[in-house]
């Protein structure tokens, strides 16, 4: 029997072993390893949905102890399976792990995407933050107004109790808060559930599949942390990000998600240079020319933006955007910019407890403050944080309306921001030839 540690941050791990793994009795999965989401190691895959081969589960522990753990268990092959990391950062991993005396495997789209009764749609990207969301929300749209019936499928953020979480459906606010929904997860599915458009995710995929295949006509894969789909995708479209030009081919798995794409949205053409783009633009002629390339505007609108002009703001922007996604501003320092802001506070000698922590751990962040909150505690301390923090209002370009979770003591102007095509082709003409 081949011994097996998977290497994960709560999604596609779960996933692999739920698809690959649970019912081989070839294989032992003696331990999944965390990392990128605080709060996971320590934990367990618990034995209700890891299946009969594991009456007492499967340990989460802390990626640091890969190295040890590989040699307790004399583990033979070690599953990398999570997103948005550079090409070197995996191949450190991977020679740790030879290291140990374990072989190092990358899992790939035909040993785990599932098939559909149903067409699919994936909307993947090249880096967190290019702006998958927005692209996936504009399609929902065009789907529903065409009088399709779309089941968006999130990938997975299953930060919570997992055998509750096994099958998740959200179709309104209160199911946001019957699910016990953490920011991260809130940014995802209200912009989706505010157009009408019903979300579903958890951890087991293939039960998710069965349940939105018997309410949609057509599936959307919304993919996450530049993951590639879950689902054999029928259409594939990728957003690549001109402010991080080049990255499209030095970070897994989003050069896989480059090049596979059909259609490429090249984003946030108006606050890119043509320097940046053409970067893109000559990488998509040099891999991938069959594509179909779409550009696009990342369209910032805040709702009394007036009130910006001559204040002292504090922004906050997505926070998966800043911490694993590499970037240093978002749509909030554009929108305060754009405004008029008179200066832009530095929230750090303010953070409190893990917000704290997440300053100290991704040190390129300076004078934006990151929608941190993957539970209870964490959103506490976010919103103790902002209040603490001495400036005259708060942008908030986290795509969520955060007076619905936190208790504010200053005024917050919400930030929105939305897909503009410029010029043919359109998502409008994609989809309707699809």
């Amino acid at each position: 029997m081949k011994k097996v540690i998977i290497m994960g941050a709560a999604g596609r791990d779960f996933h692999n072993f739920n698809v690959l793994f649970r019912d081989n009795s070839d294989c032992r999965v003696v331990a999944f390893t965390a990392t990128q989401i605080p709060d996971i190691a320590g934990r367990k895959y618990p034995a209700a949905l890891a299946g009969k081969l594991y009456p007492k589960g499967i340990p989460i522990q802390a990626e640091e102890e890969l190295f040890s753990l590989i040699q307790k268990h004399r583990v033979k092959e070690v599953v990398f399976a999570y997103s948005d990391v550079s090409h070197e950062y995996v191949m450190h991993r991977a020679s740790l792990a030879l290291a140990a005396g374990a072989s190092f495997c990358l899992l790939g789209p035909a040993d785990t995407m599932l098939k559909s009764r149903k067409p699919v749609i994936s909307v993947c990207a090249v880096r967190t933050g290019s702006g998958k969301s927005q692209t996936s929300r504009k399609i929902a749209v065009l789907l529903k107004d065409k009088g399709r019936k779309v089941a968006v499928v999130r990938h997975p953020m299953p930060y919570g109790d997992l055998v509750k979480q096994k099958v998740q459906r959200f179709a309104s606010y209160e199911d946001l808060d019957r699910h016990d929904c953490t920011i991260e997860e809130r940014e995802e599915y209200e912009p989706h559930i505010d157009k009408g458009i019903i979300v579903y995710a958890g951890v087991d995929y293939q039960a998710i599949l069965k349940q939105a295949e018997k309410e949609a006509d057509v599936i959307l894969w919304d993919g996450g942390n530049n993951d590639f789909s879950f689902y054999v995708p029928d259409l594939e479209i990728v957003v690549v990000d001109p402010h991080r030009a080049g990255h499209e081919l030095l970070y897994h798995p989003g050069e896989t998600n480059f090049r596979r794409a059909g259609v490429i949205v090249i984003n946030k053409m108006d606050t890119a240079s043509p320097g940046q783009v053409e970067v893109i633009m000559k990488n998509v002629r040099a891999y991938n020319p069959g594509a179909t390339i779409i550009r696009a505007n990342s369209i910032i609108t805040v709702e009394e933006g007036q009130a910006i002009a001559g204040k002292r703001v504090l922004v906050i922007e997505d926070g998966p955007t800043l911490t694993h996604g590499g970037m240093t501003f978002g749509a909030g320092i554009v929108a305060a910019r754009q405004y008029g802001a008179a200066a832009i506070i530095d929230p750090r000698p303010w953070a409190m407890g893990s917000i704290k922590e997440t300053f100290r751990n991704y040190s390129h962040l300076d004078n934006v403050l990151p929608a941190m909150g993957y539970g209870e505690k964490q959103i506490r301390e976010l919103a103790r944080t902002i209040n603490k923090t001495e400036c005259d209002l708060v942008v908030s370009a986290t795509p969520i309306d955060l007076s619905r979770v936190i208790r504010p003591n200053k005024k917050i102007l919400r930030v929105r921001y939305e897909l503009e095509e410029i010029g043919p082709p359109t998502l409008k003409d994609i989809i309707k030839g699809f």
